[in-house]
């Protein structure tokens, strides 16, 4: 009996590594849309798939990383400047597309353009502090889908947002984090709408990478700027020598962070290509061996675990 469970479970496994195999045809012949191209994960996606022969439309925020792009891509790549946070500028794009795609429609839409914001305690924050995040990670991706989703549902394509484990777990305050909780409702909720159509919607959670979106000597300027401006209450009430040490661990996270880009690519690319693509995808390992699995741990347990390591630079006085 034991050997009859152990071959359907290697049969099942067989199996389902084959279906994830499976390629889809016409390359060439396909258009996808990327946001986000300056620099990053955008750049090197819209550089890959270039290579691979599909019809690449990157969107770029400035005219210097377009020209930079299409000095490293093929005449097949297109680029268009465009902030996701402008309703004007998205539908001009929206409907140059729609012109460039024709009647193929658009294949593949990566909603990648993302902004840090400001990592910092909650308390030391205004709501401006969480304008720009919301904006461009929430309000710009909401944008950019609903203009292209007549396209995409022309193609009977994919939608692949990017999200971070950001959006599984509150690791600091700030507008970053509320951001992708919410990215991830809008990326549930649209692949159930959109299955009667044929559209498939994927969400990528990246975990820490070496971008310039999270790059912790940045990180720590800005946490360092918005407490030199701080009231003596509130810096009182974190204790003396509460920024030093906080600087000194923002900077030390390098070690921890994944270099290798091409971790996010290569989901972007099972999510367009695989006749049988995920629904989501966990990218780096730290997103899939804590991040992830801590996510679903109770919440005692990931409250202790993320605050075990700030424990030791604060000692918070009684207000």
């Amino acid at each position: 009996m034991l050997l009859w469970v152990l071959a359907l479970l290697i049969l099942c496994g067989f199996l389902w590594n084959y279906k994830r195999q499976l390629k889809i045809t016409d390359i060439t012949e396909k258009y996808i849309f990327i946001t986000g191209c300056d620099s990053g994960f955008g750049n090197l996606a819209a550089r890959t798939f270039d290579k691979k022969g599909f019809r690449v439309i990157a969107a770029c925020l400035t005219e210097r990383g377009s020209a930079a792009l299409k000095a490293e891509a093929s005449d097949r790549l297109h680029t268009v400047l465009l902030d996701v946070t402008d309703p004007e500028n998205v539908q001009r794009t929206a409907q140059w597309v729609k012109h460039q795609v024709g009647e193929k429609g658009l294949w593949g839409l990566i909603n990648n353009a993302g902004v840090l914001g400001v990592l910092a305690p909650t308390d030391w924050l205004t709501v401006e502090d969480y304008r720009e995040p919301v904006e461009v990670n929430l309000f710009g991706l909401i944008n950019v889908t609903l203009n292209m989703l007549p396209l995409l549902k022309k193609a009977r394509g994919r939608i692949i947002n990017v999200s971070s484990i950001g959006g599984r777990l509150a690791f600091g305050g700030g507008g970053y984090t509320p951001s992708k909780y919410a990215v991830e409702g809008f990326n549930d909720s649209l692949r159930r709408d959109m299955k009667v159509f044929g559209v498939h919607v994927s969400c990528i959670e990246p975990g820490l990478f070496h971008t310039g979106l999270s790059d912790p000597v940045k990180s720590a300027e800005k946490k360092l700027a918005i407490w030199k401006h701080l009231s003596p209450d509130i810096k009182q009430q974190y204790g003396e020598g509460y920024i030093e040490k906080a600087m000194e661990k923002l900077k030390s996270t390098t070690s921890f962070v994944n270099m290798d880009l091409s971790l996010v690519v290569e989901c972007m690319d099972h999510a367009l290509t695989s006749l049988f693509p995920k629904t989501r995808y966990a990218a780096g390992k730290d997103a899939k061996t804590f991040w992830i699995p801590l996510s679903h741990m109770p919440a005692v347990l990931q409250d202790f675990l993320l605050l075990k390591q700030n424990v030791e630079l604060a000692n918070p006085k009684a207000v």
